[in-house]
């Protein structure tokens, strides 16, 4: 049980670091989901906790409010929800902040880029339609759910996360489908495209990255689930490894082939792109 404190904010806007995305808007600190692989842990660094990752939440009970009612200034700007947590968390499911957020963005009709890992999105269909530029991506990169209830506790199954996707588009919005983060001999992209192309306007590519704050997550999770895959792992990520440079051509070469939009964010450069279909 994630212990969740109402916190208010002093800005809610916040200029952006990310590869593609001028700004970006966080409305919790923390995650539900407790994906053992997560990032965004850096930020306890910041926020003062001390419990373990996914089990806190901090609530900006605020953050509609510190959106502006009448201004020109994201106006067309790209406004990227959910950097460092994911803004359908289950807690939003009571404070709704990510509606009320969106609700306040309509008006300054920014380019609304927004991802996530549950299937509570649908929720707020009706609100992504009031934008004229939205797109909005969900992540997935394990098929089988009895792993993915290990590296991703409390998020949506694979079933409910592709089930959203194919509402979203049904309903005219753009979607996307981050297939992140890719773990080695695990991840299934090509199964993954073929059960979701006809409902994706674009797939994005990221390897798994060893952060200190996960290696040893992740090699525990090997040592449960794939114990053979424990030294091929440690030979990836030697300095001399060149299995992403291959992997990423592999994946580059099947979407050229099969006419499939991809971006690939390896590494953390700029993105390659494509735009094949």
């Amino acid at each position: 049980m994630a212990k969740i404190k109402e916190i208010k904010a002093k800005t809610i806007i916040v200029k952006s670091n990310l590869p593609e995305g001028e700004y970006v808007i966080n409305p919790y600190v923390g995650c539900q989901h407790a994906c053992i692989y997560c990032y965004a842990r850096f930020m306890k660094r910041f926020s003062g906790h001390e419990e373990p990752w996914g089990k806190f939440v901090d609530v900006k009970i605020n953050a509609p409010d510190l959106i502006p009612e009448i201004t020109n200034k994201f106006k067309d700007k790209w406004i990227t929800i959910g950097s460092v947590c994911d803004p359908y968390q289950p807690i939003e499911r009571k404070y709704k902040l990510t509606r009320k957020i969106l609700e306040k963005l309509i008006l300054l009709q920014p380019h609304l880029d927004l991802m996530t890992k549950s299937d509570l999105v649908v929720r707020d269909i009706d609100l992504f339609k009031q934008f004229k530029d939205r797109v909005v991506a969900v992540s997935l990169s394990i098929l089988n759910e009895r792993l993915r209830k290990q590296l991703e506790p409390f998020s949506s199954s694979v079933k409910a996360r592709i089930g959203a996707l194919k509402k979203l588009r049904n309903a005219g919005i753009r979607t996307t489908l981050f297939i992140s983060p890719i773990f080695p001999y695990i991840t299934d992209w090509k199964s993954i495209i073929e059960k979701t192309k006809y409902f994706v306007d674009e797939f994005w590519f990221e390897n798994l990255n060893l952060y200190p704050s996960i290696k040893e997550n992740i090699y525990g999770f090997l040592k449960k689930n794939k114990p053979e895959l424990v030294e091929k792992y440690k030979k990836i990520y030697s300095t001399k490894s060149d299995y992403w440079n291959i992997e990423e051509e592999r994946i580059k070469e099947f979407c050229k082939q099969n006419k499939i939009n991809y971006k690939i964010y390896f590494h953390h450069k700029n993105p390659s792109s494509g735009n094949f279909a």
